[in-house]
C-alpha cells in the first residue's frame, strides 16, 4: 500500500498569503518529547499540519489514536500506510488522559488511522479513550474526528455514546473527486454517517470539513455545503490542501483568500451555525474557539 501513489512532481511555490514561519521550535521539541515519553502521536505531525509551530507553542494538539500506521491509502495523506499495522496499545486511552490533564487542556480532539484491519475499526479503543479523557478532565470539551468505520453505524454509536461534545468526520473532497482522493471510502457513506451522528446524539454539535484546491469547481462546493446542510452538519471547515510530499497528489490550485471568504458566506446564508473558512484552516485548528458557542450537553 506504500507504493500506491506515483512521485509527483513538487508543489508550485507558496503564494503569499500561504507562507507561515516555522517558531516557537523549544515549544515544538519539549511537547514532542512528552509525546514521546507516552507513545503518543499526533496528526499535526504525522499530517505535516502547517500550524504545528502555532499550535504547539499555544499548548494544544489533536492527538491520533490506533497507533501511527493507516491502512488506506488516501491520496492527499502522509500518515505512514500499512496494511498490517499490529495490535492496539492498551495503555493508549490513560495516556491520552494523562497527556490532556498534564497540558491542562480545556478542549480536547482526539482523532485516529483507519484501521479496516479490526472488526469493530477501532471504536471500542476510540470510545474507551474518549471516556478516560473525560475522566481526566471533567470540565473539558471533547471533540473527536473520526474516520468512517467503512459505514458501520454501531461503531460510529459506540463513539457517541462515550459522550464527545463534538462528533467530527470529514469530508475531505467533492463528490466527483473521492475516487482519486478518498479511493476507499464514500461520498453518501460519509454523509450517512454525519447524519446519524445527529440523529444518534441529537445534543451533540456535528461538524465536517474539506480541502480545496484540489481540481473541484465553486458549483461542487457549494453543493458539498449544501449535501452537509442536509445531513444536520452545525460547522463546516474548508482549508487549502497543500501537497505535503511527493507521493501525494499535486495541488491543482491555490483558492485566493478571497474565495474562501465567499465560501463562508455562502455557508452562513444557507445556515450554517459556523464556516471556518481559510487558506491555512484545518479541521482542528482552532478547534478550541470553533462552535464554543454552541450549546452540547454530552452525557455524563
Amino acid at each position: 500500500m506504500d507504493a500506491l501513489i506515483q512521485l509527483t512532481p513538487a508543489a508550485p511555490r507558496l503564494p503569499e498569503w500561504l507562507r507561515k514561519p516555522h517558531t516557537h521550535f523549544d515549544a515544538v521539541h519539549q511537547l514532542k518529547a512528552e509525546l514521546r515519553r507516552l507513545n503518543l502521536h499526533t496528526v499535526c505531525e504525522s499530517a505535516r499540519c502547517p500550524n504545528m509551530h502555532e499550535c504547539f507553542h499555544r499548548g494544544t494538539a489533536t492527538f491520533m489514536i490506533l497507533g501511527n500506521l493507516c491502512t488506506r491509502g488516501c491520496g492527499f495523506c502522509s500518515v505512514p500506510k500499512s496494511r498490517h499495522p499490529g495490535a492496539l496499545d492498551p495503555d493508549e486511552p490513560a495516556n491520552v488522559a494523562r497527556m490532556a490533564a498534564d497540558m491542562r487542556l480545556r478542549h480536547v480532539v482526539v482523532t485516529s488511522v483507519n484501521r479496516d484491519d479490526l472488526l469493530d475499526g477501532g471504536s471500542e479503543h476510540f470510545s474507551m479513550t474518549v471516556r478516560a479523557v473525560r475522566t481526566a478532565l471533567p470540565d473539558a470539551r471533547v471533540e473527536v474526528l473520526t474516520p468512517d468505520f467503512q459505514g458501520d453505524l454501531t461503531g460510529v454509536a459506540r463513539v457517541l455514546d462515550a459522550g464527545p461534545h463534538i462528533f467530527n468526520h470529514n469530508m475531505e473532497t467533492v463528490s466527483r473527486l473521492y475516487k482519486r482522493v478518498r479511493p476507499q471510502a464514500d461520498y453518501r457513506q460519509s454523509l450517512d454517517v454525519l447524519q446519524f451522528a445527529k440523529r444518534h446524539r441529537a445534543d451533540a454539535v456535528v461538524k465536517s470539513g474539506a480541502m480545496l484546491g484540489l481540481g473541484e469547481t465553486r458549483e461542487e462546493v457549494h453543493q458539498l455545503m449544501r449535501d452537509l446542510l442536509a445531513a444536520d452538519v452545525d460547522i463546516v471547515t474548508l482549508g487549502q490542501y497543500l501537497q505535503p510530499t511527493r507521493r501525494n497528489l499535486p495541488v491543482a490550485e491555490f483558492v485566493p483568500p478571497a474565495q474562501f471568504d465567499a465560501y463562508r458566506d455562502f455557508g452562513l446564508s444557507l445556515g450554517f451555525k459556523t464556516v471556518f473558512s481559510g487558506p491555512l484552516v484545518r479541521s482542528s485548528y482552532m478547534a478550541d474557539h470553533i462552535g464554543s458557542d454552541i450549546g452540547s450537553n454530552a452525557p455524563a
